[in-house]
């Protein structure tokens, strides 16, 4: 579903990114971490197509997003750690308007059956003004899958939802994979990284220090894997790079 090869990001001298390659596949959820300024959100951004890479390669569900960028976006959803709402338009009409920009043919059921599942139904002739900051969170779940993308890549996706949010949040990335879309979650929050994802990639000044299976980065850099927790792990892989904390 997303393969990056050799991406690199530069902004002047300094090299936010560093020829980084990785691979997630269909029903993969791969966890994205790393200290703060290691280079998540300018890779999920070169990812997503909103800032350009130097150098490298990316396929989202085989469609190269430098050389097909229309094909490319038609099988993504980029979720943010701030909502991108539109001031004047309600909550069913954002989901209208994406309908007709991605020719989503069965809308009409789709996106009654998603405000339910995230519980924002009743806000549905609400304006973003309206909402609180976790129900324009869902409002902008609900329009990043109303097109079922086949890569899905969430930037602090559990930011400003209460704990029934979070549940909720959880659970929908879940389904998502377990119906085949390969999904990048970044977060500080690693106890959500340990409880959804199969794989990880640390990151730190811009390098890959590690890219596997959550047991493979138990085994690495836990002295023993048994019982070790994803922040011991990461502090053990960091502290090894000198970007701990």
């Amino acid at each position: 579903m997303v393969r990056i090869t050799d991406l690199t990001k530069k902004y002047g001298d300094f090299v936010a990114v560093d020829g980084l390659s990785f691979a997630v596949g269909p029903g993969e959820v791969m966890g994205l971490v790393g200290p703060n300024g290691a280079g998540k959100t300018t890779t999920l951004r070169c990812l997503s197509g909103i800032i350009p890479p130097d150098a490298g390669a990316i396929l989202i569900d085989g469609h190269d997003l430098r050389e097909q960028p229309i094909a490319a976006k038609r099988r993504l959803a980029y979720f943010s750690d701030e909502p991108r709402l539109f001031d004047y338009l309600t909550v069913r009409q954002h989901l209208e308007f994406v309908a007709r920009i991605y020719a989503v043919p069965d809308a009409a059921e789709q996106a009654p059956r998603l405000l339910e599942e995230l519980e924002i139904a009743d806000k549905a002739d609400k304006l973003p003004a309206e909402l609180s900051r976790g129900m324009k969170q869902k409002l902008g779940i609900a329009c990043g899958l109303l097109h079922r993308p086949a890569a899905l890549l969430f930037d602090e996706p559990l930011t400003g939802l209460d704990p029934r949010g979070i549940r909720q949040m959880k659970d929908t990335i879940l389904r998502t994979a377990r119906n085949g879309a390969g999904i990048v979650v970044s977060s500080h929050l690693l106890h959500l990284v340990e409880e959804l994802c199969s794989h990880l990639l640390i990151l730190a000044r811009g390098r890959m220090v590690f890219h596997g299976t959550m047991a493979q980065v138990r085994e690495r850099f836990a002295e023993t894997a048994a019982g070790a927790s994803l922040e011991d792990v990461f502090f053990r892989a960091t502290d090894a790079t000198g970007d701990a904390g």
